[in-house]
Protein backbone atom coordinates (compact mmCIF):
# COMPACT_ATOMS: atom_id res chain seq x y z
CA UNK A 1 0.00 0.00 0.00
CA UNK A 2 2.78 2.82 -0.86
CA UNK A 3 1.42 5.39 -2.41
CA UNK A 4 3.90 7.92 -1.62
CA UNK A 5 5.35 8.74 -4.62
CA UNK A 6 6.15 6.87 -8.22
CA UNK A 7 9.97 7.23 -7.49
CA UNK A 8 9.84 4.74 -5.01
CA UNK A 9 8.55 1.61 -6.36
CA UNK A 10 11.03 -1.24 -7.88
CA UNK A 11 12.87 -0.75 -11.17
CA UNK A 12 11.35 -3.46 -14.12
CA UNK A 13 13.33 -6.48 -14.95
CA UNK A 14 14.22 -5.36 -18.31
CA UNK A 15 16.32 -2.22 -16.92
CA UNK A 16 18.16 -4.49 -14.71
CA UNK A 17 19.38 -7.08 -17.36
CA UNK A 18 20.43 -4.62 -19.60
CA UNK A 19 22.54 -2.89 -16.67
CA UNK A 20 23.93 -6.29 -16.40
CA UNK A 21 24.57 -6.41 -20.43
CA UNK A 22 26.08 -3.14 -20.29
CA UNK A 23 28.50 -4.41 -17.36
CA UNK A 24 30.67 -6.43 -19.38
CA UNK A 25 33.70 -5.95 -20.94
CA UNK A 26 34.53 -2.18 -21.24
CA UNK A 27 33.17 0.82 -22.65
CA UNK A 28 34.47 4.52 -23.13
CA UNK A 29 33.26 7.02 -20.87
CA UNK A 30 31.50 10.49 -20.97
CA UNK A 31 28.97 9.48 -23.00
CA UNK A 32 30.67 8.18 -25.51
CA UNK A 33 29.74 4.67 -24.94
CA UNK A 34 27.65 2.89 -27.96
CA UNK A 35 24.44 2.76 -25.96
CA UNK A 36 24.28 6.27 -25.64
CA UNK A 37 24.92 6.81 -29.65
CA UNK A 38 21.15 4.31 -29.82
CA UNK A 39 19.72 6.58 -26.65
CA UNK A 40 20.13 9.96 -29.19
CA UNK A 41 18.76 7.74 -32.54
CA UNK A 42 15.65 6.19 -30.51
CA UNK A 43 15.09 9.68 -28.77
CA UNK A 44 15.37 11.84 -31.68
CA UNK A 45 12.96 9.37 -33.52
CA UNK A 46 10.57 9.12 -31.01
CA UNK A 47 10.38 13.06 -31.15
CA UNK A 48 10.38 13.08 -34.56
CA UNK A 49 13.47 15.94 -33.96
CA UNK A 50 16.39 13.96 -36.86
CA UNK A 51 18.35 17.66 -35.33
CA UNK A 52 17.61 17.95 -31.49
CA UNK A 53 20.41 17.51 -28.96
CA UNK A 54 19.91 14.94 -26.23
CA UNK A 55 21.83 14.42 -22.70
CA UNK A 56 21.06 11.75 -19.82
CA UNK A 57 21.44 13.20 -16.07
CA UNK A 58 20.77 10.88 -13.03
CA UNK A 59 18.19 13.13 -11.19
CA UNK A 60 15.17 15.52 -12.37
CA UNK A 61 16.94 18.66 -10.57
CA UNK A 62 19.76 18.08 -12.39
CA UNK A 63 18.21 17.86 -15.67
CA UNK A 64 15.76 21.17 -14.74
CA UNK A 65 18.63 23.34 -13.11
CA UNK A 66 21.29 22.71 -15.97
CA UNK A 67 18.48 22.75 -18.89
CA UNK A 68 17.45 26.19 -17.82
CA UNK A 69 20.99 27.60 -17.01
CA UNK A 70 21.79 27.08 -20.58
CA UNK A 71 18.49 28.77 -21.43
CA UNK A 72 19.08 31.47 -19.09
CA UNK A 73 21.57 34.65 -18.06
CA UNK A 74 22.24 35.69 -14.71
CA UNK A 75 20.79 38.80 -15.23
CA UNK A 76 17.46 37.06 -16.20
CA UNK A 77 14.55 35.51 -14.43
CA UNK A 78 12.43 32.36 -14.80
CA UNK A 79 8.41 32.53 -14.95
CA UNK A 80 6.96 29.42 -13.56
CA UNK A 81 3.97 28.69 -11.57
CA UNK A 82 3.83 28.78 -7.64
CA UNK A 83 4.23 25.35 -6.73
CA UNK A 84 6.35 24.65 -9.47
CA UNK A 85 9.12 21.43 -8.45
CA UNK A 86 11.84 23.92 -9.29
CA UNK A 87 10.27 26.82 -6.72
CA UNK A 88 8.78 24.88 -3.99
CA UNK A 89 11.27 21.10 -4.40
CA UNK A 90 14.88 21.69 -5.89
CA UNK A 91 16.91 23.60 -3.31
CA UNK A 92 17.68 26.56 -5.29
CA UNK A 93 19.03 25.04 -8.07
CA UNK A 94 18.14 26.50 -10.81
CA UNK A 95 19.46 29.70 -9.69
CA UNK A 96 22.41 28.18 -8.12
CA UNK A 97 23.33 26.57 -11.78
CA UNK A 98 22.11 29.80 -13.55
CA UNK A 99 24.51 31.93 -11.52
CA UNK A 100 21.81 33.91 -10.00
CA UNK A 101 18.75 33.93 -12.29
CA UNK A 102 15.28 34.92 -10.20
CA UNK A 103 12.12 33.01 -10.44
CA UNK A 104 9.25 34.92 -10.92
CA UNK A 105 5.82 33.60 -10.09
CA UNK A 106 2.70 33.54 -12.75
CA UNK A 107 -0.58 32.93 -10.62
CA UNK A 108 -2.96 30.12 -12.31
CA UNK A 109 -6.45 30.16 -12.39
CA UNK A 110 -8.02 30.62 -9.45
CA UNK A 111 -7.94 27.30 -7.85
CA UNK A 112 -5.80 25.87 -10.28
CA UNK A 113 -2.40 27.25 -8.68
CA UNK A 114 -0.43 24.81 -10.20
CA UNK A 115 -1.39 25.56 -14.06
CA UNK A 116 -0.32 29.19 -15.95
CA UNK A 117 -2.83 30.51 -17.76
CA UNK A 118 -1.83 32.58 -21.06
CA UNK A 119 -3.74 35.81 -19.21
CA UNK A 120 -1.57 35.88 -16.63
CA UNK A 121 1.54 35.00 -18.14
CA UNK A 122 1.84 37.53 -20.38
CA UNK A 123 0.86 39.58 -17.93
CA UNK A 124 3.58 38.46 -15.06
CA UNK A 125 6.32 38.59 -18.16
CA UNK A 126 5.03 42.76 -19.23
CA UNK A 127 5.59 43.21 -15.55
CA UNK A 128 9.59 42.18 -15.70
CA UNK A 129 12.42 44.32 -18.04
CA UNK A 130 10.62 47.37 -17.31
CA UNK A 131 13.07 49.18 -14.60
CA UNK A 132 16.45 49.15 -17.06
CA UNK A 133 19.07 47.90 -15.80
CA UNK A 134 17.92 47.74 -12.30
CA UNK A 135 15.88 45.18 -12.32
CA UNK A 136 15.66 41.64 -13.78
CA UNK A 137 15.35 40.97 -17.83
CA UNK A 138 13.15 38.52 -18.97
CA UNK A 139 14.23 34.57 -19.37
CA UNK A 140 12.67 31.26 -19.98
CA UNK A 141 8.92 30.04 -19.21
CA UNK A 142 9.15 27.01 -17.39
CA UNK A 143 5.85 24.87 -17.25
CA UNK A 144 5.00 21.36 -15.44
CA UNK A 145 3.38 18.32 -17.13
CA UNK A 146 1.93 16.64 -15.06
CA UNK A 147 1.50 19.48 -13.06
CA UNK A 148 2.92 19.23 -9.23
CA UNK A 149 -0.78 18.99 -8.35
CA UNK A 150 -1.93 16.02 -10.89
CA UNK A 151 -3.54 17.98 -13.78
CA UNK A 152 -2.45 18.11 -17.02
CA UNK A 153 -2.13 21.38 -19.50
CA UNK A 154 -3.80 20.16 -22.81
CA UNK A 155 -2.24 20.50 -26.57
CA UNK A 156 -4.58 23.69 -27.01
CA UNK A 157 -3.50 25.25 -23.38
CA UNK A 158 0.25 24.37 -24.49
CA UNK A 159 0.11 26.11 -27.67
CA UNK A 160 -1.78 29.33 -25.85
CA UNK A 161 1.27 29.64 -23.56
CA UNK A 162 3.83 28.79 -26.45
CA UNK A 163 2.54 31.41 -28.61
CA UNK A 164 2.61 34.04 -25.25
CA UNK A 165 6.21 33.28 -24.68
CA UNK A 166 6.92 33.59 -28.68
CA UNK A 167 5.61 37.08 -28.27
CA UNK A 168 8.44 38.02 -26.05
CA UNK A 169 10.68 36.02 -27.66
CA UNK A 170 11.57 33.75 -25.15
CA UNK A 171 12.09 30.34 -24.95
CA UNK A 172 9.91 27.59 -23.23
CA UNK A 173 10.65 24.38 -21.27
CA UNK A 174 8.93 21.91 -20.01
CA UNK A 175 9.99 20.05 -16.39
CA UNK A 176 8.64 16.44 -18.22
CA UNK A 177 9.44 14.19 -14.82
CA UNK A 178 6.02 12.68 -15.51
CA UNK A 179 6.55 13.32 -19.38
CA UNK A 180 5.14 9.70 -20.09
CA UNK A 181 2.00 9.78 -18.06
CA UNK A 182 1.03 13.20 -19.46
CA UNK A 183 1.49 11.91 -23.22
CA UNK A 184 -0.54 8.70 -23.19
CA UNK A 185 -3.52 10.42 -20.76
CA UNK A 186 -3.58 13.21 -23.74
CA UNK A 187 -3.07 10.13 -26.19
CA UNK A 188 -0.84 12.37 -28.31
CA UNK A 189 2.72 11.87 -30.10
CA UNK A 190 6.05 12.93 -27.82
CA UNK A 191 6.39 15.86 -30.88
CA UNK A 192 2.56 16.49 -30.43
CA UNK A 193 3.27 17.68 -26.70
CA UNK A 194 6.88 19.70 -27.12
CA UNK A 195 7.78 21.37 -30.45
CA UNK A 196 4.90 20.94 -32.18
CA UNK A 197 3.39 23.42 -29.63
CA UNK A 198 6.46 25.53 -29.14
CA UNK A 199 8.33 23.88 -26.55
CA UNK A 200 11.84 24.53 -26.94
CA UNK A 201 13.23 21.54 -24.09
CA UNK A 202 12.24 19.24 -22.47
CA UNK A 203 13.71 17.32 -19.18
CA UNK A 204 11.95 14.00 -20.61
CA UNK A 205 11.41 12.10 -16.66
CA UNK A 206 12.25 8.38 -16.76
CA UNK A 207 13.00 8.07 -12.46
CA UNK A 208 9.62 8.34 -11.78
CA UNK A 209 8.58 5.81 -14.40
CA UNK A 210 10.89 3.20 -13.14
CA UNK A 211 14.16 4.23 -14.00
CA UNK A 212 16.93 3.42 -11.42
CA UNK A 213 18.04 7.25 -12.03
CA UNK A 214 18.08 9.15 -15.46
CA UNK A 215 16.70 11.37 -17.28
CA UNK A 216 16.87 13.06 -20.69
CA UNK A 217 17.49 16.62 -21.55
CA UNK A 218 16.36 17.16 -25.08
CA UNK A 219 16.66 20.82 -26.66
CA UNK A 220 14.95 20.74 -30.08
CA UNK A 221 17.63 23.44 -31.33
CA UNK A 222 21.02 21.98 -31.27
CA UNK A 223 23.09 25.22 -30.97
CA UNK A 224 22.36 24.46 -26.93
CA UNK A 225 24.26 21.35 -27.22
CA UNK A 226 27.88 22.52 -25.97
CA UNK A 227 26.74 25.05 -23.92
CA UNK A 228 25.12 22.39 -22.53
CA UNK A 229 28.21 19.81 -22.47
CA UNK A 230 29.84 22.51 -20.55
CA UNK A 231 27.44 23.32 -17.73
CA UNK A 232 27.05 19.46 -17.33
CA UNK A 233 30.67 19.13 -16.69
CA UNK A 234 31.32 22.04 -14.81
CA UNK A 235 27.92 21.06 -12.69
CA UNK A 236 29.14 17.57 -11.77
CA UNK A 237 26.76 15.96 -13.57
CA UNK A 238 28.88 14.33 -16.40
CA UNK A 239 29.09 10.20 -15.41
CA UNK A 240 32.55 8.86 -16.23
CA UNK A 241 30.56 5.43 -16.30
CA UNK A 242 27.69 6.94 -18.90
CA UNK A 243 26.92 3.67 -20.27
CA UNK A 244 25.15 2.84 -16.72
CA UNK A 245 22.75 5.65 -17.64
CA UNK A 246 22.81 4.94 -21.26
CA UNK A 247 21.61 1.20 -21.03
CA UNK A 248 18.79 2.45 -18.70
CA UNK A 249 17.56 4.98 -21.19
CA UNK A 250 18.08 2.32 -23.90
CA UNK A 251 15.86 -0.30 -22.34
CA UNK A 252 12.87 2.42 -21.16
CA UNK A 253 12.66 3.51 -24.99
CA UNK A 254 12.41 -0.38 -26.19
CA UNK A 255 9.60 -2.59 -27.34
CA UNK A 256 7.72 0.91 -25.37
CA UNK A 257 8.12 -0.06 -22.11
CA UNK A 258 8.07 3.82 -21.03
CA UNK A 259 4.70 3.95 -22.69
CA UNK A 260 3.58 0.80 -20.98
CA UNK A 261 5.12 2.08 -17.47
CA UNK A 262 2.94 4.94 -17.40
CA UNK A 263 -0.47 3.29 -19.02
CA UNK A 264 -0.04 0.89 -15.96
CA UNK A 265 0.85 3.90 -13.50
CA UNK A 266 -2.44 6.03 -14.00
CA UNK A 267 -4.91 2.52 -14.84
CA UNK A 268 -3.69 1.94 -11.10
CA UNK A 269 -4.51 6.01 -10.26
CA UNK A 270 -7.88 5.57 -11.89
CA UNK A 271 -8.92 2.44 -10.16
CA UNK A 272 -7.82 4.20 -6.79
CA UNK A 273 -9.87 7.26 -7.77
CA UNK A 274 -12.34 5.25 -8.34
CA UNK A 275 -12.47 3.28 -5.25
CA UNK A 276 -12.12 7.00 -3.46
CA UNK A 277 -15.16 8.55 -5.29
CA UNK A 278 -17.35 5.41 -3.57
CA UNK A 279 -16.29 5.94 -0.38
CA UNK A 280 -17.57 9.92 -0.88
CA UNK A 281 -13.85 11.64 -0.41
CA UNK A 282 -13.32 14.83 -1.57
CA UNK A 283 -11.07 15.77 -4.30
CA UNK A 284 -8.59 18.52 -4.16
CA UNK A 285 -8.04 18.51 -7.98
CA UNK A 286 -9.26 16.16 -11.11
CA UNK A 287 -7.04 13.35 -11.08
CA UNK A 288 -5.88 13.46 -14.86
CA UNK A 289 -2.60 11.21 -14.62
CA UNK A 290 -1.15 8.93 -12.00
CA UNK A 291 -1.73 11.42 -8.96
CA UNK A 292 -4.79 12.12 -6.39
CA UNK A 293 -5.06 14.98 -3.79
CA UNK A 294 -8.44 13.72 -2.09
CA UNK A 295 -9.72 14.26 1.86
CA UNK A 296 -10.15 11.91 4.78
CA UNK A 297 -10.81 12.09 7.92
CA UNK A 298 -7.77 12.09 10.81
CA UNK A 299 -9.00 8.85 12.39
CA UNK A 300 -9.32 6.92 8.73
CA UNK A 301 -5.56 8.23 7.86
CA UNK A 302 -4.72 6.77 11.57
CA UNK A 303 -5.70 3.36 10.63
CA UNK A 304 -4.49 3.20 7.18
CA UNK A 305 -0.89 4.33 8.57
CA UNK A 306 -0.99 1.63 11.52
CA UNK A 307 -2.00 -0.88 8.90
CA UNK A 308 1.18 0.09 6.54
CA UNK A 309 -0.13 2.39 4.04
CA UNK A 310 2.86 4.92 3.15
CA UNK A 311 1.80 8.31 1.55
CA UNK A 312 2.09 12.17 2.43
CA UNK A 313 -0.63 13.87 4.16
CA UNK A 314 -0.68 17.49 2.98
CA UNK A 315 -2.32 20.45 4.59
CA UNK A 316 -2.67 18.73 8.27
CA UNK A 317 -1.16 16.86 10.88
CA UNK A 318 -2.53 13.78 11.93
CA UNK A 319 -2.86 15.42 15.45
CA UNK A 320 -6.21 16.51 15.82
CA UNK A 321 -9.81 15.50 15.90
CA UNK A 322 -10.24 12.54 14.50
CA UNK A 323 -13.39 13.13 12.62
CA UNK A 324 -11.68 16.63 10.78
CA UNK A 325 -11.17 16.07 6.80
CA UNK A 326 -7.19 16.22 6.33
CA UNK A 327 -6.17 16.33 2.41
CA UNK A 328 -3.06 13.88 1.34
CA UNK A 329 -1.33 13.13 -1.63
CA UNK A 330 -1.51 9.74 -3.47
CA UNK A 331 0.81 8.50 -6.52
CA UNK A 332 0.24 5.41 -7.86
CA UNK A 333 3.42 3.46 -9.90
CA UNK A 334 3.58 1.04 -12.96
CA UNK A 335 4.01 -1.45 -10.50
CA UNK A 336 1.57 -1.17 -7.57
CA UNK A 337 -0.55 -4.19 -7.70
CA UNK A 338 -4.29 -3.83 -7.55
CA UNK A 339 -4.96 -5.81 -4.55
CA UNK A 340 -2.88 -3.40 -2.93
CA UNK A 341 -5.37 -0.92 -3.97
CA UNK A 342 -8.25 -2.87 -2.64
CA UNK A 343 -6.74 -3.74 0.42
CA UNK A 344 -5.96 0.17 0.92
CA UNK A 345 -9.72 0.59 0.00
CA UNK A 346 -10.96 -1.58 2.26
CA UNK A 347 -9.40 -0.33 5.04
CA UNK A 348 -11.27 3.33 4.35
CA UNK A 349 -14.57 1.86 4.69
CA UNK A 350 -13.94 -0.27 7.59
CA UNK A 351 -16.43 0.63 10.53
CA UNK A 352 -14.93 2.64 13.34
Amino acid sequence: MFFASDNSGPVPPQVLAALAEANAGYAMGYGADAQMTEVTRRIRDIFEAPDAAVFLVATGTAANALALSTLCQPFETIFCTPTAHIHEDECNAPEFYSGGAKLTLVPGAPGFDDKMTPEALRATIAKEETRGVHGPQRGPVSLTQVSERGTIYSLTELQALAAVTKEFDLPLHMDGARFANAMVALDCTPADMTWKVGVDAVSFGGTKNGLLGVEAVIFFDPKHAWEFELRRKRGGHLFSKHRYLSAQMLAYLTDDLWRDNAVKANDNCAYLAQGLRRTKAPFLHEPQANMIFAALPRATHQRLFDAGAAYHLWDGPLDGDPKEQVAARFVCDWAIEKQQIDQFLALITQPE
